[in-house]
């Protein structure tokens, strides 16, 4: 049986927990501008799937890709690593 592949991981913090099993997770990326070299942020809403509902808003969680489970649900929560305070 062959391995499978490593998947899309990506970190972010929870800013809404409204919809059932689905949370939508904010993530940020930082990269040096092409042209002008300043670092530049990026943001984007991802929505996850979380089978447990256990993730609330402010938690910090690791997103994992996976096949598309709804119309714009292509991530999971694999874990989460910060509770909110």
């Amino acid at each position: 049986m062959s391995e499978r592949n490593l998947r899309a991981v990506r970190i972010g913090t929870v800013v809404s927990d409204k919809m059932d099993k689905t949370v939508v997770v904010k993530t940020n990326r930082r990269f040096p501008h092409p042209l002008y070299k300043r670092i530049v942020t990026r943001s984007a809403k991802l929505t996850a799937h979380d089978e447990d509902n256990e993730c609330r808003v402010g938690d910090v969680v690791r997103l994992m890709a996976t096949r598309p489970l709804s119309k714009s649900k292509r991530w999971r929560v694999a874990e989460i690593l910060e509770k909110a305070k």
